[in-house]
């Protein structure tokens, strides 16, 4: 069994394991959770079909904006509903999903990184023509251009993210 067959069989599991715990758990924020592994899953079989733009974006649409949006609205829901976190539920959460990143992460740098380091310097300086191209013209198109509304839409978000935490906070008075 060759490393790329390996690594194709640890994604394709973490992508299934994933999204079979997502509608079997009880816990909503722990299927948010098992989301956010599902995508990464995918993501990474997206690596191994060499598309990494797609895997990036994967990556910045689903896990970063996707599963931290549906976060949000089930922590304020149940905050308007009532239904409350303890700070033991919450930092039992943060361990788990601190050692899940770092498992995940330790994963993706064995999978990924120590075997191109290891490998022939021959083959690794030879550019990719097709991925260099594209990833260069869409960094150019965000960063010229539009580098305003680039710039607008992450104070947009920047605005979300405060007033989700000032919804959030509890009254003092």
């Amino acid at each position: 069994m060759t490393g790329y067959q390996i690594a194709f069989i640890a994604a394709a599991l973490i992508t299934i394991v994933s999204a079979v715990l997502v509608v079997t758990v009880r816990n909503i924020l722990r299927a948010a959770l098992f989301l956010a592994f599902a995508f990464l899953g995918v993501a990474a079989l997206y690596v191994l079909a060499n598309a990494e733009l797609l895997a990036a974006m994967q990556v910045l649409i689903y896990v970063g904006a996707i599963t931290v949006l549906i976060m949000f609205a089930i922590v304020l829901t149940q905050q308007l509903m009532g239904a409350k976190l303890t700070q033991v539920t919450r930092v039992k959460a943060a361990l788990i999903a601190l050692a899940a990143s770092g498992a995940t992460f330790a994963f993706i740098v064995k999978t990924f990184v120590i075997p191109f380091k290891s490998a022939n310097s021959a083959i690794l300086s030879s550019p990719k023509p097709s991925d260099a191209g594209v990833l260069r013209q869409i960094a150019e198109l965000l960063l010229q251009p539009y580098v305003v509304a680039f710039e607008l839409a992450s104070l947009v978000l920047l605005a979300a993210l405060v007033g989700a935490i000032v919804i959030s906070k509890e009254d003092r008075d």
